[in-house]
Order: C-alpha cells, then sequence, then structure tokens
C-alpha cells in the first residue's frame, strides 16, 4: 500500500522535507495469549502492526483499518498503552517523517492472519516467548501490553 495519498499529494509540493505524522500501532493478542506481527517488506523487520492515520481519521478505528489491510485479521482496540515520537525516520527514497506514534492493546475479534497488501511479507501468531529479533521499542510495547491496565507511558523511543 505504501504511503497515503495525501501524502503523496504533500511530497509533491514540498519533496523530501521533514513531515510530522499521526500513527497508530497495536499489540493484538488472540485468546492464546499469542500476538500478531508482521515482516516489513521495506526493512525486513519483524514489528507490531502499524501505520499512519488519514486527516480527520480517528486514532481507534485507524488502527482497526490498518490491522485488516495489513493482515485480514480483524481486531478491536482495548486500552492505550503509550504515546511517544518515532524518528526522524529517512526512508530508502529519501523523504524523512516524525510520527506521532498511539499504541493500542488490541484483542482479536475474527479473521486468518495473512499477508494482505504489499506493505509486509509475512504475517503470523507469536508466543510471547516465541518472538522474532524485534527493535527496543516494539519489546518496550509489548511489555507494557502484557501488564495489568495502567498509566499511559509516554516518550518511548525506537
Amino acid at each position: 500500500m505504501g504511503a497515503p495519498d495525501f501524502v503523496l499529494r504533500l511530497r509533491e509540493k514540498i519533496g523530501n522535507d521533514p513531515l510530522w505524522l499521526p500513527a497508530v500501532r497495536g499489540a493484538v493478542f488472540d485468546d492464546e495469549g499469542r500476538v500478531l506481527l508482521c515482516q516489513r517488506s521495506d526493512n525486513g523487520h519483524w514489528t507490531l502492526i502499524s501505520g499512519m492515520l488519514e486527516p480527520g481519521e480517528h486514532p481507534a478505528p485507524g488502527l482497526v483499518r490498518e490491522i485488516f489491510e495489513e493482515t485480514a485479521v480483524v481486531a478491536e482496540t482495548e486500552r492505550i498503552i503509550a504515546v511517544g515520537v518515532v524518528g526522524p525516520v529517512t526512508f530508502p527514497n529519501g523523504d524523512v517523517c516524525d510520527f506521532l506514534d498511539i499504541a493500542f492493546r488490541c484483542r482479536y475479534v475474527s479473521g486468518d492472519a495473512q499477508v494482505n497488501d504489499d506493505e509486509s511479507t509475512a504475517v503470523g501468531w507469536f508466543a510471547l516467548d516465541e518472538l522474532p529479533d524485534m527493535s527496543a521499542s516494539q519489546l518496550e510495547v509489548l511489555r507494557l501490553a502484557t501488564e495489568p491496565e495502567g498509566p499511559v507511558a509516554y516518550q518511548l523511543e525506537d
């Protein structure tokens, strides 16, 4: 899927200059306590499901949309677990972005996990003791998502 149309239109005007964009990511758990992960097609990293919000889109439904678009899984958000900033990120084409990242704990509702767009090369459910290599910030969001409900964590860094 790549960059949303609104970002592409902005890029026509500003080139590769930095953009500040809202983003969401979700730690989606099934009834067995496994977490849904995808392997990104742009860098090969295993991550939680994430994406950019469309203009005016509310974060919770935006994340539910992203989860379905990327994995064919229907999920429901349960709670916000973290808010932070990711970036600056420089993409292979030279575009630079900083993301306001809102992370949610989510629960599986239905669907069979599969690669559902071109943003991932693999999708799957993983037991927490059998995770692939992941960045520290991804693991921190997972840790927060498995804790009993508490205050929202701020300033996660990637």
